[in-house]
């Protein structure tokens, strides 16, 4: 059975017009849409989402960020998807971020880096339930 992983495309992605090209990609290495909206996070969902990092000093400015436009929330499933999405976006520091990678090719800031992806079966249990219900995913 495949697995399932949660791919946001952040305000940023969606500002640049790069939705279609980074769904494309992931379609290409044979992940399955599951699911897919366009959203308009707000302060009470970032704090839900980004939990672990609410006390950090550089959360405020992401909240700053995540909350400044629409996002688009995916479910994607392939065998091995939550490693290979992640490989496929590449180093969350886009200075670090390898050529061929979604960050690696598009991003320019360390902050505004494209795309966020689950890092773990639990971080897939716990996000995918804050963006869609379990009748949302086909």
């Amino acid at each position: 059975m495949p697995e399932r992983t949660l791919v946001l495309v952040k305000p940023d992605g969606v500002r640049r017009g790069l939705i279609g090209a980074i769904i494309s990609r992931f379609e290409a290495r044979g992940f399955r849409v599951a699911a897919l909206k366009m959203l308009q996070f707000d302060r009470e969902l970032a704090r839900k989402h980004y939990a672990e990092h609410v006390d950090r000093s550089f959360y405020p400015p992401l909240e700053d960020f995540i909350t400044s436009g629409p996002c688009v929330a995916m479910v994607l499933e392939a065998d091995d998807a939550i490693d290979m999405a992640r490989n496929m976006m590449g180093a969350t520091n886009h200075l670090n971020a390898a050529p061929g990678t979604i960050r690696g090719d598009w991003a320019y800031s360390g902050r505004e880096n494209l795309v966020h992806g689950s890092d773990s079966p639990e971080s897939v249990a716990r996000e995918i339930p804050l963006f869609f219900a379990e009748d949302e995913i086909l």
